[in-house]
């Protein structure tokens, strides 16, 4: 999966009174000037998302055509800045009438004022240009009397609107996928887990994602469709890139693939983009005789998967996903080890392995000794790599749904929990115990996606526009 991009609307309001002003002066007019600043906001902001701008706001007719194209282009959010002073019959207007939409609100900071008095006409002009301030004092208002959902402000100086601007589009724009993206659940919940169950109807509504029921019966047609060329070719796949241990039997690792190639292919032909497989199912055990141990599957897997129903824990995997477009590991922390100044995390089944983490192909050996048809299938047994990562946790608690991330680093490690992928991690800030003191009183499930990288900043302004409870630990 790619990372997702932003489509930004550049919202730049100026004012009809100043516009000619400064015709004969030595830095041009104030449109002049303006037509400077504004292509300072566009190419700053092409260099990481996707732009619309129609031009600067001088007038309804402007506004009108600058809405128009928002929503013809379907663009994730809208950044709104003050060129100097303006009439607020404009920005009142604008929210007023745009459809509901993130909104960032710029108010830019000048690191110098470029005159010393106002005695010449050109320096006159500038100070009038130089109002942004004025404008953004008077825009205030309206944001509070009209209170806009997702409306955010923000103040600093070019580089530092920009900073802050990346992380916020970043997470409309990852709200805009969810609101078009379908979660698959295949079969059911877990149900020795009922702390992880969610409710589809406000994940919908609230989230975005429609939840979409697989069945086995359908996951065993998908599995018996399954050319044995591709299967071949798969595990050859495997075989070259990793590690296959002396136990590993053969016609189960085929097994395994073959599983794993008819889960995706399923997910595809249901239009589905993450995957909660309920691994631990009876009925999916017996009736495919092992849970599927490599997803993404070798050659281009594009579906992402989660095990034990944890339709949360999906929701954590797919917006890291998203944010990143790195491997995201799905993990639960297991003990502390006080003496390594470490907590211990991984899980069992189905994890993605694609990332730069040690990988062995394996037996499932927690299965091994099972009645089912593939006991001990092997899967893809992966060690999550060294260095700074976002942890991230989503469930629901009365109606509401929380989001509580940290940052961890993941230490160096070898393979040492049979069956698990796994890895053994630090918090950044804090003791071990002070953390997860923490995510005990927030009240949290056992589920966390990890992944490469620091995404806190995304996260909250994320949880902001969908009004979701958020803790930064």
């Amino acid at each position: 999966m790619d990372r997702i991009k932003a489509k930004v609307g550049i919202l730049l309001i100026a004012t009809e009174r100043f516009r000619r002003l400064g015709a004969d002066t030595e830095d041009g007019t104030y449109e002049q000037r303006k037509l400077i600043e504004a292509e300072e906001y566009v190419q700053n902001m092409n260099s990481f998302c996707d732009t619309v701008y129609t031009g600067q706001i001088y007038s309804r007719a402007d506004l009108e055509y600058a809405m128009n194209a928002f929503y013809n282009e379907k663009v994730d959010c809208v950044f709104a800045l003050f060129l100097s002073w303006a009439e607020d019959f404009l920005w009142i207007r604008f929210l007023r009438d745009m459809f509901p939409i993130p909104i960032l609100f710029a108010c830019k900071t000048r690191t110098g004022i470029s005159f010393q008095n106002t005695f010449e006409e050109n320096d006159f002009v500038e100070f009038l240009s130089a109002g942004g301030l004025v404008g953004s004092l008077e825009a205030s208002g309206s944001i509070q009397r009209i209170q806009r959902p997702m409306l955010r402000t923000i103040i600093g100086t070019l580089p530092e609107l920009m900073k802050k601007s990346k992380s916020f589009f970043l997470a409309a724009a990852v709200r805009s996928k969810l609101r078009t993206s379908n979660f698959g659940l295949l079969a059911s919940y877990n149900e020795v887990m009922w702390s992880t169950y969610m409710d589809p109807y406000q994940i919908f509504t609230k989230i975005g994602p429609e939840l979409r029921f697989l069945s086995v019966a359908s996951l065993m047609k998908e599995i018996e469709a399954v050319k044995e060329e591709e299967v071949n070719d798969n595990c050859s796949l495997l075989m070259e890139r990793y590690e296959l241990l002396d136990d590993v039997d053969m016609d189960k690792l085929g097994a395994s693939v073959r599983a794993s190639l008819g889960l995706e292919k399923l997910a595809r032909k249901a239009g589905v983009n993450m995957l909660v497989l309920n691994d631990v199912d009876t009925v999916l055990l017996t009736e495919v005789g092992l849970r599927p141990g490599f997803l993404p599957t070798p050659d281009g897997g594009d579906i992402s998967v989660v095990p034990e129903g944890d339709l949360g824990g999906g929701l954590a995997v797919y917006i890291l996903k998203l944010l990143s477009g790195r491997c995201v590991s799905f993990i639960e922390p297991f003990h502390i080890d006080l003496e390594q100044e470490c907590f211990i995390a991984g899980h069992a089944g189905p994890n993605d392995y694609t990332g730069e983490g040690k990988v062995k192909i394996g037996k499932d050996v927690r299965f091994a000794k099972s009645g089912y048809k593939y006991a001990g299938a092997p899967f893809a047994w992966y060690v999550i790599p060294p260095g700074v990562k976002t942890m991230l946790h989503i469930s629901e608690c009365n109606g509401r749904y929380k989001m509580v991330c940290t940052l961890v680093e993941a230490l160096p490690t070898n393979h040492f929990i049979t069956s698990y992928s796994h890895g053994k991690f630090r918090p950044l800030k804090g003791t071990l115990q002070e953390l997860f003191d923490q995510l005990i009183k927030i009240g949290v499930t056992q589920h966390y996606g990890i992944v490469e990288g620091d995404y806190t900043a995304e996260l909250e302004n994320l949880a902001g526009l969908l009004g979701l409870d958020f803790y930064h630990i």
